[in-house]
């Protein structure tokens, strides 16, 4: 009852301040997981284009334990869950969590695609979290930031359990999950953006970013996320609402909105494809006025979903860890 209070107030306060017109459409919650976007649908694609380009397959390392499928959060009977690679290894020096959120548009993907990023960090001894979230079928925007906001309190709350440094979490992101940790990085504790259920007395802060190419703003000239002529967008459907019905949301739901002072260092690993991290140079402007950290690794070649194959995994994987030394 609580959580649908909160979400009903945020509603009344979006239209009060947005003064919205049309009425939000609903049409996509179907409650059914979109299964369009997978690694399997993004290779048969790409490798037309990139014919030299390999699957990156599961690991199996001896030195990595997996924990799956543990609830982080319930919503009533609605339990999301999330899963823990970390070093088989013992060690006095407490280590870094990398929270991976992976793509789909917010409304397809899951996170198991990111199985083979989460096992490879693990065995250079990160702890890896791979959540799931409420995906556009079933709730909109904001119930993802609450979900991956949950996350990031969880694994704080679980830090001694898992043996991790509660100021060294790094939320990371492929495509809308990408611009998803681009947004949790720069609201961490942002009463309009926590959901008040699970462990809400534990900040949500973290400590890093890594946006691998993700959007950092809907509203941007560069984004892609306006045309809905043909098709309805992924944004529109995660929104309710069109650009033009209510460019305002938009604009609210960007991490570009968000950059000050306090945002974490960041970094951004993108493909050939510009629109896929539209803001990037305006963010990292910003980030420089306040002399903060960030980086750009750039695939020139790269299709959007390079971070499902080889050639480029590795390189991503040297990036994320050579980045996190360097902050660290």
């Amino acid at each position: 009852m609580k959580f649908k209070i909160l979400t009903y107030a945020i509603s009344f306060i979006m239209a009060m301040m947005f003064n919205y017109v049309a009425s939000q459409n609903l049409d996509g919650i179907t409650g059914v997981r979109d299964t369009s976007y997978t690694t399997t649908s993004a290779f048969a694609k790409d490798i037309k284009t990139h014919p030299y380009i390999k699957i990156v397959k599961e690991f199996d390392f001896d030195t990595v334990q997996e924990e799956k499928d543990i609830t982080y959060c319930s919503f009533g009977e609605r339990a999301l869950k999330l899963d823990v690679f970390q070093p088989k290894i013992q060690s006095n020096a407490l280590r870094t969590a990398i929270i991976i959120i992976h793509g789909g548009g917010w409304r397809s993907g899951n996170r198991a695609q990111h199985y083979p990023l989460a096992q490879q960090l693990a065995n250079k001894g990160y702890v890896s979290i791979t959540p799931e979230y409420r995906l556009s079928t079933e709730a909109l925007f904001p119930s993802a930031v609450y979900d991956l906001k949950a996350v990031i309190r969880w694994v704080r709350k679980n830090a001694i359990k898992y043996n991790i440094d509660p100021e060294k979490i790094v939320v990371s992101g492929f495509s809308a999950g990408g611009e998803l940790a681009a947004f949790l990085g720069t609201t961490a504790n942002k009463l309009l953006f926590e959901n008040g259920i699970c462990n809400s007395e534990i900040s949500s802060h973290v400590n890093a970013i890594i946006d691998l190419d993700g959007t950092l703003s809907f509203v941007h000239p560069e984004s892609g996320e306006v045309d809905d002529s043909n098709s309805i967008s992924a944004a529109t459907y995660w929104f309710g609402y069109s650009k033009e019905e209510n460019p305002g949301l938009w604009k609210m739901a960007s991490p570009l909105t968000y950059v000050n002072s306090k945002t974490p260092p960041t970094l951004f690993i993108n493909s050939s494809v510009t629109r896929m991290h539209a803001g990037r140079e305006d963010y990292i402007n910003i980030l420089r006025s306040y002399s903060i950290y960030s980086e750009v690794i750039s695939f020139e070649t790269a299709p959007h979903s390079f971070v499902l194959y080889n050639p480029w995994f590795e390189p991503t994987v040297k990036g994320i860890d050579t980045f996190l030394k360097t902050v660290f």
